[in-house]
């Protein structure tokens, strides 16, 4: 009789490496998932963010270029101070153009350009309507008169 004992196959199931690999690669599975998931969250976010600062620079610029008259032609202002002067006084005359390509002044006391904030010292003899033009980039005009008056 054969008492040696039989060496039987062991099944593969039965080794806990296995079982040990097996469970490691789930968790690694799972860390790697994480981390993808939390950097397309971060990503998306900070696309959205991005697309967001981008709007709001347009509507700040957009509303600056309002506040600055607009893309239309435009005599914003045009004013004397004093309006009323005595023989031999001056006055200002002070005027704020908006989008012009060129400005002229009727009759001509000083040279004038396109400006935001321009005045401009005036002495006439006699009542005096001043003529402000302004010529925009494609041909439009606009003008606008005031009088300064001399007693």
């Amino acid at each position: 009789m054969n008492l040696e004992p039989t060496a039987s196959a062991k099944s593969p199931w039965r080794n806990p490496l296995l079982y040990t690999g097996l469970i490691v690669a789930c968790v690694a599975l799972y860390v790697v998932f994480i981390f993808y998931t939390r950097y397309e969250s971060a990503r998306r976010y900070e696309e959205q963010n991005r697309e967001h600062r981008m709007e709001q620079r347009h509507e700040d610029d957009v509303r600056a270029v309002e506040q600055l008259g607009g893309s239309g032609l435009a005599i914003r202002g045009l004013y004397l101070s004093p309006s009323v002067i005595a023989l031999g006084q001056s006055a200002q005359l002070c005027y704020d153009v908006a989008n012009a390509k060129t400005v002229t002044l009727d009759p001509p006391v000083a040279e004038v350009w396109p400006s935001h904030s321009r005045c401009i010292n005036v002495s006439p003899k006699k009542t005096t309507l001043y003529k402000l033009s302004i010529t925009g980039a494609n041909g439009e005009l606009a003008s606008q008169s005031v009088e300064l008056r001399v007693k």
